[in-house]
């Protein structure tokens, strides 16, 4: 892999995210999509068939054929973007091999094959994204059923409010990842070529072609690469980039929001959950008796970044002027890229932590007990008002003095209450258990929606591949006239 390693990122650092959106990952899809187009062209008899079969050797091994990341990264801000020197060192090595550059980038412009090569990736990234969160949501469906019994504390403005259990509080961290995957599958699903040549209007192919032939040779691109046939060129409309990268950072927040929650549970003075060991992971360089979370410190951290990358995207769509944006296109890429690679990172590091979680029923009874009966004093309230000595102004000071003075609020009620409520009847209305509410119900809806959904993606991608050997598009000429002739070395629409 061609950096960055992350050696400043432990968020995304090792993970298969962070290969696939490398730099050398980037080239290569660049190349990819130069291929694709010259066999498109090639088997329309548009192009020579040894160009293409050349141009696509060059794709497979880049830097076997002196296509090399670095080079081209250095000569990057000769013309503002990696297609241009990419396009340079292509055409120096088919001459190398004696072959010709007929099929390469005909009527394109850069950013067709910029945007078009980070479709490809971001496409695979999501995918890869969606693997890992797969299995955390997994594992929190388990916890959620495991420990839908599991009494703990219910906390509201970081205080102690009601009881809960423990497999609610998973159901929720279940829900907000299931709707967060839902959005980013859709905006990865959408993800469309781009080809419109130098200004969006594909004028170089329709002049040489005519614009049916043009058409059906786009749709036949889109096809070869697995994206959607676009409507028009998008390349001063980024809908399609805003889109991605809010399902990635609503990903991101959904995981962040899950690995908080965790990150105070762990915290000594409440012990709840601890997160899993695994040598050579979470020691202190100064002090052996700690353990740190570290799996949910970076997606916290993953998720803290995320923000600042996607007002990135916001801005750069809102800014792009005319037909080609100057500097607003070209702040989209990085960030992009790191939103894809934090999204990895941190679903790569909660599938590990929701797999591994321990959790701790007998610290949380222990933290619920700190609060006493008065945890539940909005059912007592609810309950005894009207029937309570002085209303339920008294009964409000009742629980206020049990909580100030660190009184049983339990012996307050007997003694105002005597014989008119009995042992049973304040056990029950005292048990934690027994005021959960719908706590059942959210539970089962949380892991129904999450196992519905799954077998829903499962059978779409099951679809998807027995129907993507469609038709292809007639792009044949059907008359000699129409068949494109360019002389090799025309101008290229960068």
């Amino acid at each position: 892999m061609t950096g960055p390693f992350g050696i400043l990122s432990p968020a995304w650092a090792g993970t298969s995210t962070a290969r696939l959106m490398s730099e050398e990952s980037i080239l290569r899809a660049m190349l990819r999509v130069e291929a694709a187009w010259a066999q498109a062209l090639a088997d329309a008899d548009q192009a020579p068939a040894e160009s293409a079969a050349a141009i696509k050797a060059i794709s497979e091994d880049p830097a076997g054929t002196g296509v090399e990341v670095e080079a081209i990264a250095a000569q990057g801000p000769g013309g503002g973007n990696p297609v241009i020197p990419m396009l340079a060192a292509v055409r120096h090595a088919l001459a190398q091999s004696g072959e010709s550059d007929a099929a390469l980038h005909r009527g394109a412009t850069s950013q067709d094959i910029l945007d078009t090569a980070l479709m490809l990736l971001c496409r695979d990234a999501a995918a890869e994204v969606l693997d890992e969160a797969r299995r955390a949501g997994a594992a929190l469906s388990s916890l959620s059923q495991e420990h839908r019994e599991t009494i703990c504390v219910a906390r509201s403005l970081t205080q102690h409010a009601l009881p809960t259990s423990f497999g609610l509080r998973c159901a929720g961290w279940l829900d907000g990842l299931t709707q967060a995957m839902k959005r980013l599958e859709l905006a990865a699903a959408a993800l469309p070529l781009q080809w419109g040549g130098a200004v969006g209007t594909q004028a170089s192919l329709s002049d040489s072609l005519g614009a049916q032939r043009t058409g059906a040779l786009t749709a036949d691109l889109a096809d070869r690469l697995d994206l959607r046939p676009m409507t028009r060129p998008w390349h001063t409309q980024r809908q399609v980039i805003l889109d991605l990268g809010s399902g990635l950072a609503g990903l991101l927040a959904a995981l962040g929001k899950a690995a908080g929650d965790v990150l105070t549970l762990q915290r000594p003075e409440i012990a709840e959950l601890r997160e899993p060991a695994a040598p050579g992971r979470g020691g202190s360089s100064a002090m052996p008796q700690k353990q740190n979370p570290v799996l949910s410190t970076l997606i916290r951290s993953a998720a803290l970044s995320a923000p600042g990358q996607l007002s990135t995207l916001y801005l750069a769509a809102a800014t792009a002027e005319d037909e080609r944006p100057a500097g607003a296109w070209h702040a989209e890429w990085p960030s992009l890229v790191e939103l894809s690679r934090l999204a990895g990172g941190a679903a790569t590091r909660a599938a590990e932590l929701f797999e591994g979680l321990v959790v701790r029923p007998d610290a949380m009874r222990a933290n619920l007990r700190l609060s006493g009966d008065a945890v539940l004093s909005e059912r007592l309230m609810a309950r005894l008002r009207g029937s309570f000595p002085g209303g339920g102004k008294a009964l409000q000071d009742l629980v206020r003095c049990s909580v100030v003075e660190a009184v049983p609020l339990r012996g307050l009620i007997e003694d105002q209450l005597g014989d008119r409520i009995t042992a049973a009847e304040l056990d029950e209305l005292l048990d934690p258990l027994q005021y959960l509410g719908r706590a059942q119900e959210f539970i089962d809806a949380a892991v129904e929606e999450f196992a519905q959904h799954n077998a829903t993606q499962h059978n779409a991608t099951q679809h998807s591949a027995t129907q993507h050997s469609a038709a292809q598009p007639d792009i044949h000429p059907q008359h000699p006239d129409q068949t494109l002739v360019q002389p090799e070395g025309s101008t290229d629409h960068v």
